[in-house]
Parts: C-alpha cells; structure tokens; sequence
C-alpha cells in the first residue's frame, strides 16, 4: 500500500488528517479528565464486629475466627488479615489482583453476604458485623473547619449544614466529617440513693432505654379518609430527661430526684483533631472519577465562597489538602516539561537537518502528541503525572519515525527525485519496518499495563499513552511528513557524482566502521567485557520501590506504650506541634490523635484506632524545606520525648506499601510468637541502617479482672454478668439509649457521678444490687478481690493464623533494599520452632508482588517482540543481530545511575524497557537497510558501511533529541531516576547501533562474509 505517496496526490485527505489532530487534539486536551495520579482500586474492605466486655484473645476466638472462615470460602479471596482488640474485631479482606474494579461491586456484595450468614456463628454479646467497601474512597479536597466559641451542638449543626451544602455541588460524590466532639448524656445516680430507695440500676436503664423511642401508634378513620396518629413527641432536652418518671415501691419519682443528669463531652474520645494548634473537625471532598477533579475543586471552593456570608461569624476554613490545586499545578508543569522536549526536539533538528527538516519533523511530533490527548478522551485515560509523563518517555521514539521518512525524503529529493517518487522509495523500504519496530516498542511496555495487580493497574495509562501515541505517529509519519516535504524540501542540490553522506563526519564514521569490521572480534571482546562490568557495577546501584513525592507534606507518626490514654498522647503531640509552628519553613501543622485522618490522597493509609498513636501532617513552605525540618524535628522529638516512638516519612508515589522492612512471624502460641520478634527486634536494633524498631503486637498490658467468688456470689444470688455490670457503672457506665437531635443520636449513660469514680479505691467500695435478696451487698461479698494480669490487647492474624510482624524503617538517605539486604540473612537464618514460619512483608513483599507480576507478563510481551522481528526479516540471523543488542543496553544505564546516585526505582525499569524498545527499533531500521543494500548488489562489507553511514544522523539526531528532551525530568523526584536510565541507557544504545549492530551482523552472517572474501581472494 503506497500510502506516502497517495498522501501528496491527495493533499485534501491529508489535510483532513492535520485538521482532526488539531481540533479533536485541542477538545481532547480541554475535555480530558484530570488527576493527580492514576486511579487504582483499593481492592480491600474492613468488616468491624464489636464484643463489648470480650478480651483480644476472645474477640479472635470466637468473632474473627468464624468470620474469617466464612470470608475465606469466597475464591476471590486474596487474602484475609484481622486486627483483634478488646472488644472489637477489625477484619481486612483483599481481593485477588485479577479482579477488576467493575467487578468489586458484585464481590462486596458476595462479602455481606458471606459475613450475614455467619452472624449466627458468633456468640452472644457480639454485635451486628459492619461491613465497610468505601475503605479506598480518597477526599482530596480536604479542610480543617475551626469553630472556636461555639457550643458542641452549634459545631455538628455548622458541619452538616456544610456536608448538606458541599453534596449539592456538582461532581462530588462523597463528604466526610472527622473530629466532631462527642457528646453524651449522663445519669449519674449516687451510690447512698440507690441504697437508699433500694432502686435497681437496671430500672434506671430500662427507663432511659424507653425516653426517646420511637414507637408505631397506627390510624383511625376520618369520613373518607384515614387520620394517621402521632406518637407522643419524646423528650427534646436534657431537663426533661432528667424529669422521667420512675416507678419505684409504689411510688412515682423524678429521674431528677434519684441523679444527676448532664450532657458533657466524653471522657475518652475516639479522636482528636487541631490544626496549627487549635481545635478543628474535617471535611473530605470526593469527587466522581468520572469527572475532572480540577473542575469539581473550583466549584467546591465557589460554594465555599458562598457559604462564607451565610455561616455565622467566627468559622474558619483552612485548607490542608486541595487535590485540584496540585492537580492543575503539576499538569501545568508537565505541560511545560513537554512543551521544552518538544522545542528541544525542533531546535536539535533545525541544528542539524535543517530548518526545513525541522518544521516538517517537528510539526508531526506536535499532531501526534496533540491528538494523543483526543485519543485518552475519548478511551477515558485521565490527563495525570503518568500518563503525561509517557508522553515524554516515548518522544525518542515518536521523532523516529518522522526523521527517517523526512532523512529519506531529504536525500532522495537531493538526488533529484520528485517529492512523490521519494515518499514512494522511502514508504516502500521503511513504513512495514517502522510498523513493526513501533509494535515491538509498544508491546516493551506491555507487561506492565498488562499486569493485574495494584502496580500494573497504577502504571496501565503509561502503557496505553505509549501505545497510542506511538501509533499514531507511524501513522503520521507516513502521511503528514510526506506531504510537508513535498512543500519544503528542495528537488536537487547535489552534483552528478556528489555523495549526501561525503561529509567529514560521515566520512569519519565509516572509516572508524570499517576498522571495526576488521578487528570484529576484538570489538566484540571489548563489548562483552564493558558489559560483563557493568552487569557487576549494577549491583551496587541503589534499590528502590516507588519514589518519595515532591508535595511539601510529610508526616510525623508517634506512637507511645500500648494502652496510653488519648490525653497523653494528644499532650506530648502538642509539644512538637508548638516547636513546629515556630519555625519560618512550616506553613501549617495538621494532627490527629486517636487514628489516622481521612484518606485525602490514595496512597496515604490511615492508621487504625490507637488512642495511643498520633500523627502530625505537615506542610513545608517549599518541598526543598522538608529535609531540614525533617532532621531538626527528629532530633528535637529524641531530645523532648524519648519515651516515644517517632518516625518522620515523605510521601511516598504509587501503592502504599507498610514499613520499609517487615519479618512476619506465624504461630499458634503467642508466647513463642513473642520470643520469636524479640529476637528479629534484636537484630533490627543491631543494624544501624533501620531504625522505629518495633512489632505490631506492641507490648502487653496490665488488665485487672475481679475474682468471682463462686459459692458466695451465688448464694447471695448475684451472677457474673451483675459484677460486669457494676464495674461498668463504676467506671465508663453502661449505654443506656440514645437521645435523638434533629440527625443526631447522642449516647445516654449510666454512670456513678464523677467524685465517686474518682475516690481511691472506688472499685471495692462498690455496691451490687441482688436481686433475688431485693437488695444492695457490698461488692466485696460477690469478689474475692482483683488481679492484674498481663495480656496481649492486640492480635494480628493473616489467613486465620496469629501472626506477630517485626517492622523497621530505613534511616533517611538509605533505600529500603539497602537497609533490608543487610538484615535479610541474619533473619533467614533463625531457628524456628516446628510448626512456625517467617515470610518477609514490607517492600520487599510489594516489589517481589510487582516484579512477579511483570515476570508472568514480560515472556509473552518479549515473545510477541521476538516473533514480530522474526516475521520482518523472515530470518533468524538477522533478529539474532538486533536481540543481542538488548542486554548491552544495561551499560548505559548502570553508569548514568552510578554517577548520578540516583536508584534504580520502578520508573527507571520503565525507562530500561523504552531503551530496549528504542534500541530494537533503531537495529531494526539499520538490518533493514544493510539488507537492502545488499539486494542492490553490494557485498555485505560495503552494504553494511553504506546502510550505517546513511543511518548516522536519524540515530544520532533521535537519540540526542531524546537525551536533551529527558532534562526537565532530571528536577522531578517521580521521573528523574527514569530520565538518568533513558539518557545514560541511550548514549551507549547509540554507539550499539552504529558499531555493535555492523559488528554483529558481519560475524553472524558467515556465510556472506566468507563469500564476499573469496570473491576479491
């Protein structure tokens, strides 16, 4: 098919071609949804079943357990994990990679439908299992709402006023509110009153229980219609709870009469939240993945313009997190990091090739990147830092093809031919061979779109821009290049006799080509030993997962003793958060006490409930701040508190993945898990590479359980459950019912006023209520005093084993791998009692996950490649030329890394995988044209000399186009190690193609060579 040449004959059609790439490219670019990363599915879902008053061992036993095995008969099941506490149980099932994120609504389903079955399995007391599948949603439009001087109820009226307001807004999905204060009502009746009236504490509960119900009061006819009967209205203030009747001995009593009622904040709150020291809730602002989230933020923060006039005065909004922003910001830079790849590209070409050359190649690269971004519109592909960031990683190979058909026309056209005749020979020798090299560059990158797991999913826009964009620009470089020649290239220019490539340059190549061709194996010697060299100088390459993130945040995670009260907790946090706030780097400082914040970014992983855990997220005034805030906030946390467990940590890109280094340990027994992470904590402790040492059992913790006198309990009539309960009224109270406000439900306790519960000694001063005596003995008849036990009040368990985690992190400036190669063996080599094992988690685990997964599919990419080269050439001599130009291609690589000290990260294997395609690409273009050479009569020496000279400058102009385009990546933590990868990796890939290539083929080609020998013998 002759399509150059149809391409000037019918100039309108290729027209048309231009016009499309331009309008639909530019409706593509403003159309096109835009992220700050790619979207992955989370594919997890946490199910929570409380057990009040059950021990960690017990939750594990008798919830987690049954629920577990019922979860685990789903074959979709990845794996199952559960964190018991007392209490509560907290499962988190992962679905296998496989599974798509369109068919995780349907396996959710499954899911609640696996746990309601099993809700008869689990014991009395347990409550109704919640099963949680919006675990992975992201609020990345995120606020710090402060309301100071305003009462708890003002502050949740304010705060759904604002959820209601946010809602209507177009493109959000989904508002989350944090940090609210928690409110209660409590009936705090003294001890000498119950004992007094001889009133049963349960009377009181059941009295509560029943003092907001709602309750059904049906209809009565009215004529022709039905008048529906209201219930009586329940109590709408605290006053009038407290002036419940209560029927006690015959007589009617005020609530009022026998306790105090109040309405108070919580003494343990789940939470707290401050943002630069003050008091604040959040809100998260989610917007639908199907729109463009730039959008939806500017319209977020118009409403909030809005809202402004209508909320009362003295409500401030802080922002902490604002995706759209970021968003518009980092598209806007990679825009311009385009835009200077593309001038680069222009202005190299117009150095060497031309001017002319230069609008012809360059106009082409800019319709090809141009209706790329039609092209992701309409295939949905979000404009974000990976898929922009493909478009700069294929710019070597998108200019290729436009410089060989615009090198062939030029020279062609030079000799004197026609625009038509030359765009005919140029279409006729190059357009299947650029098809095919431009498959095989595709198809590199397939493994990774390809791969079913979180990586391939996070990664699959880089392989689907390539392959677009790579596409197209075969496409147009058969098309638009031909008939942009046509108009400015020039027909003639060299003398009969005159040789296009008889510059010194040229002429100097091929001098040097031929020497090598004499001396080939001297050559080869040489290639094997550079590469052998830096095979080995690789392995002292850093190692690295993802990168850090250039965002100015990063977090400060503080954990102290297992069991501290979230008072204490929040305390010490406040100490770091004043030292922070001083210092002119930090422009804010957001901390949350008592878990993780909202998921404002997805891969952020909030931490589960600890009122012992904090966490400050804190904004630097510029990304180059965080090193030395880092450093000085580490060291004033060792001075200030070095009771506490602290660890500084930078945004991480891509898939979360844990602590940097993990050695899970699985077992029966928990004393033997116990000993078995106390040595693996002893080796960590002894590297001084890893540091925040710890195992996420945490220690134990002394409980007190009273000890039930059996005989005179019983006796005296009193069961376990009646000592439980007055305990509980002694201490938190009992949840008596809940008192509803507009949309709220605020909890009603019963508790023993405050002064009693905090007299020394209140526990055995307590009196219980016997009900078979109908009176009050002293507690001490029903107990035979107290204990204190030591127990574990958090159990981990992986697939329905314990499952004990010793995790470390690496200190800063060291990569994980680094820090993990160093402990790896002293662990392996521990011994483990029968019937334990020790798996490795951490890093190592995600990147062995990613790494296996791209195993699975690079063969079949690589074979698709292979046979794609073999079906070019029809021959296996010449595709064994170009695959033994691939494991050459390290040494580039590995030098640019080492020099630079950059690791080799996930994006620099990105980067080693467009090196091999472009260096495929290039070999195959060169075997082509020898081959051709030789079909036109040349002996092989010659053809190969010929072929390579004319092969210099689209060579070297693409690779030295790339190489420069690579430099506005070198500042961009996600990009830099995989531009150094491309520009040292296609450096020497030049010199493999000009001289290994010509080299290797004149020596695998015997039989040529030979003949060609004996003919001038």
């Amino acid at each position: 098919m002759d399509i150059a040449r149809r391409s000037i004959e019918k100039p309108l059609y290729t027209w048309l071609l231009v016009l499309f790439c331009l309008i639909g490219g530019a409706l593509g670019f403003v159309s096109v949804g835009k992220l700050e990363d790619p979207v992955f599915t989370i594919k997890e879902a946490v199910v929570i079943t409380p057990y009040p008053g059950a021990t960690a061992q017990e939750v594990a036993t008798e919830v987690s357990e049954p629920l577990e095995s019922a979860i685990q008969k789903m074959g979709e099941i990845k794996i199952v994990t559960s964190r018991n506490q007392p209490g509560i149980s907290v499962i988190t099932v992962e679905i296998k990679d496989t599974y798509d994120g369109d068919q995780m609504p349907q396996i959710w389903d499954d899911l609640r439908n696996k746990v309601g079955d099993a809700q008869s399995e689990l014991p009395t007391g347990a409550r109704q299992s919640l099963v949680n599948d919006g675990f992975g949603d992201v609020f990345g439009i995120f606020y710090a709402i402060q309301t100071d001087g305003f009462s708890d109820g003002e502050k949740h009226e304010i705060a759904n006023y604002l959820r209601r307001e946010i809602l209507t807004v177009s493109g959000v999905a989904d508002v989350e509110l944090r940090g609210l204060p928690q409110e209660a009502i409590f009936v705090s009746p003294p001890t000498e009153n119950l004992v007094n009236l001889g009133i049963d504490p349960g009377v009181l509960v059941t009295a509560v229980a029943n003092s907001d119900a709602v309750s059904p009061t049906g209809t009565v006819p009215n004529g022709t219609q039905n008048l529906t009967i209201n219930r009586p209205e329940g109590d709408d203030s605290v006053s009038e709870i407290a002036g419940l009747s209560v029927g006690i001995a015959g007589e009617v009593l005020n609530l009022a009469d026998i306790a105090d009622v109040s309405r108070e904040r919580i003494d343990k709150p789940t939470e707290i939240l401050r943002h630069n020291g003050a008091s604040v809730f959040t809100l998260g602002v989610a917007g639908l993945t199907s729109e463009n989230i730039v959008t939806v933020g500017d319209r977020v923060e118009q409403k909030l313009d809005q809202l402004q006039g209508e909320l009362p005065y003295g409500v401030q909004i802080f922002p902490i997190y604002e995706q759209h922003k970021v968003v518009a910001e980092a598209n806007t830079g990679f825009l311009v990091n385009l835009a200077l790849s593309v001038g680069t590209v222009i202005a190299v070409l117009a150095l060497f090739m031309g001017v002319r050359a230069a609008i012809v190649v360059g106009t082409t690269l800019l319709l090809t990147v141009v209706s790329t971004f039609f092209f992701m519109f309409i295939f949905d592909i979000k404009m974000e830092r990976i898929s922009l960031g493909a478009l700069i990683i294929a710019m070597g190979m998108l200019v290729d093809n436009a410089i060989v058909v615009a090198e062939g026309m030029q020279i062609a056209m030079r000799r004197g031919q026609t625009a038509k005749q030359a765009a005919q020979k140029v279409a006729a020798q190059t357009q299947i061979p650029l098809l095919g090299a431009t498959i095989i560059g595709i198809m590199a990158f397939a493994g990774i779109g390809l791969s079913p797991d979180a990586t391939g999913e996070f990664l699959f826009s880089l392989f689907a821009v390539i392959g677009i964009s790579l596409l197209l620009s075969w496409l147009l470089a058969i098309t638009v290049t031909p008939l942009l020649a046509h108009y400015l290239f020039k027909v003639g220019g060299l003398k009969d006799g005159q040789d296009p490539y008889g510059g010194l340059i040229f002429r100097g190549y091929g001098a040097v080509l031929k020497g090598a061709l004499r001396v080939r194996w001297l050559v080869i010697a040489g290639l094997i030993g550079v590469t052998a060299a830096c095979f080995m100088a690789f392995g002292s390459v850093k190692q690295q997962f993802f990168p850090p993130s250039n965002t100015p945040l990063f977090y400060l995670n503080y954990k102290l003793a297992q069991g501290t009260s979230i008072k204490d907790t929040s305390s010490d946090l406040k100490i770091l958060e004043n030292w922070l706030l001083e210092r002119d780097d930090v422009a804010s400082v957001t901390a949350t006490i008592g878990q993780g914040a909202t998921r404002f970014i997805l891969t952020y992983s909030p931490e589960s409930a600890d009122t012992s855990y904090g966490q400050l997220i804190i904004r630097a005034k510029t990304f180059d701040d965080i090193p030395a805030v880092k450093k000085a906030l580490d060291e004033y946390a060792a001075d200030t508190l070095p009771w506490a467990e602290v660890k500084t940590q930078q945004i991480i890109y891509g898939p979360a993945t844990g602590a940097d280094v993990e050695a899970r340990f699985i077992g029966k027994d928990a004393d033997v898990l116990r000993i078995l992470g106390e040595q693996a904590v002893a080796i960590f402790e002894a590297n001084a590479l890893l540091e925040g040492v710890h195992t996420d059992w945490r220690e134990r913790e002394l409980t007190v359980r009273p000890i039930y006198a059996t005989e005179r309990a019983q006796a005296a009539g009193i069961t376990r459950e009646d000592v439980a309960q007055t305990m509980l009224i002694a201490t938190d109270g009992i949840l008596a019912g809940q008192y509803r406000e507009d949309d709220r439900l605020i909890p009603i306790y019963v508790r023993a006023p405050d002064a009693q519960r905090a007299q020394d000694g209140s526990l055995l001063n307590q009196v219980i209520y016997s009900s078979a005596l109908q009176d009050f003995l002293p507690v001490v008849q029903a107990i035979e005093g107290f204990e204190l036990q030591p127990r574990d009040t958090l159990i981990h368990r992986r697939d329905r084993q314990k499952t004990l985690t010793v995790q470390a992190n690496a200190i800063t400036g060291v990569t994980p791998p680094t820090a993990f190669a160093q402990v790896r063996s002293l662990i392996e080599d521990m011994d483990l009692p029968p019937g334990y094992e020790m798996e490795w988690g951490g890093e190592f685990e995600s990147a062995s996950e990613a790494q296996a997964s791209l195993g699975r599919q690079m063969p079949l990419s690589f074979m698709t490649m292979l046979i794609i080269t073999i079906l070019l050439f029809g021959k296996l001599r010449q595709t064994a030329v170009i695959w033994l130009l691939v494991p050459m291609a390290v040494n580039g690589v590995a030098l640019g890394l080492l020099f630079s000290g950059l690791p080799f990260s996930f994006t620099a294997l990105l980067g080693l995988l467009s090196l091999s395609g472009m260096l495929i690409k290039n070999g195959i273009v060169l075997v082509e044209e020898i081959d051709t050479q030789k079909a036109e009569g040349l002996a092989q020496s010659e053809a190969i000399v010929k072929a390579s000279i004319s092969r210099v400058r689209p060579v070297v102009l693409a690779a030295g186009t790339t190489i420069l385009g690579m430099v506005p990546l070198l500042t961009d933590a996600f990009f830099n190690s995989m531009a150094v990868t491309i520009m040292g990796g296609l450096a020497f890939a030049t010199i493999l193609t000009l001289l290994a290539a010509p080299v290797l083929y004149h020596t695998i080609l015997r039989k040529e060579r030979v003949a060609e020998k004996q003919s001038k013998a």
